[in-house]
């Protein structure tokens, strides 16, 4: 990106978090007269911009997932602290959002303190904007991915146990144990010595060549089926959620990198060129 585009980028992304804020807090509980909602997403921004001030003075990206992870933590805290008469539908959606975002930020930051480095912030940290927008970004996606969650916990309107809560449940379990797992089987395959310069096609990798971004996808649309009863009006701007992060993962920062790395790297071995052609890209097959 140039510096045009990045100062676009630092405009539109607060733009767009504040039309969400907006649409999200029509029949949103409200705390000295602003709308929970819109304060959640405002918590968002404060804490990734607040986090970048030392993150740019020691040029570091350690904790930068930490830091997102935390951000959804706190958010869905917040909300639950703001939110008069919860009932179970909103302690769930709270529930749900807090396991996978405990469970995510400790893979990442295990991770990276393990690597010692990110290498996608090399050429970010050392330029402001860059890497303020980085920051930034970060807060978008926070707002957009929890969107789902949020409204339903923030909602004026409840409704009691219904099928929508045990399928959406269902749906997110599936997904988590899908991402969890296919995390751990790539994460131990990393670590064995003999595997070193190879690529996974074992377990959930035998299924699909991005199971851990099917299994994200699909716990979202989960929280997503259990927010959906208690929405109303603008209020279904939540729909972004799920759609935003499969979007996110399959046309824009996930498989589209992820798949010209490995091209580069083992494309043209006929065993790597054979796991392609035999494994989808994202939705695992059956047998």
């Amino acid at each position: 990106m140039n510096r045009q585009q990045i100062i676009k980028s630092l405009f539109i992304c607060p733009v767009l978090a504040g039309l969400v804020a907006w649409a999200g807090s029509q029949y949103s509980q409200t705390f000295n007269e602003l709308p929970t909602f819109a304060l959640c997403v405002g918590l968002a921004f404060i804490i990734n911009w607040s986090a970048f001030i030392p993150a740019n003075l020691l040029q570091t990206e350690a904790f930068f997932d930490l830091v997102g992870s935390l951000t959804y933590i706190l958010v869905t805290l917040v909300a639950l602290y703001l939110t008069d008469d919860l009932d179970i539908r909103s302690k769930l959606l709270a529930a749900l959002v807090i396991i996978w975002a405990v469970r995510l930020g400790s893979f990442l930051f295990i991770r990276i303190m393990q690597d010692g480095k990110d290498d996608r912030f090399n050429e970010i940290k050392p330029n402001f904007l860059r890497f303020l927008n980085v920051w930034t970004l970060q807060g978008l996606w926070v707002t957009l991915t929890s969107a789902a969650a949020l409204i339903g916990i923030t909602s004026t309107i409840r409704k009691d146990i219904d099928y929508f809560v045990y399928i959406g449940l269902g749906v997110w379990l599936i997904g988590f144990f899908i991402e969890v797992v296919a995390d751990a089987q790539k994460r131990q395959f990393k670590k064995n010595p003999a595997n070193k310069g190879q690529f996974i096609r074992s377990g959930l990798w035998s299924k699909s060549r991005h199971p851990n971004y099917f299994g994200e996808i699909f716990l979202w649309i989960g929280v997503f089926i259990i927010a959906i009863p208690v929405l109303k009006g603008w209020q279904w701007v939540a729909l972004l959620s799920p759609v935003f992060v499969a979007f996110l993962l399959i046309k824009i920062s996930g498989i589209p990198a992820l798949e010209a790395k490995a091209d580069k790297k083992w494309g043209g071995q006929a065993d790597y060129e054979a796991y392609k052609m035999n494994t989808p890209i994202l939705i695992p097959k059956l047998t």
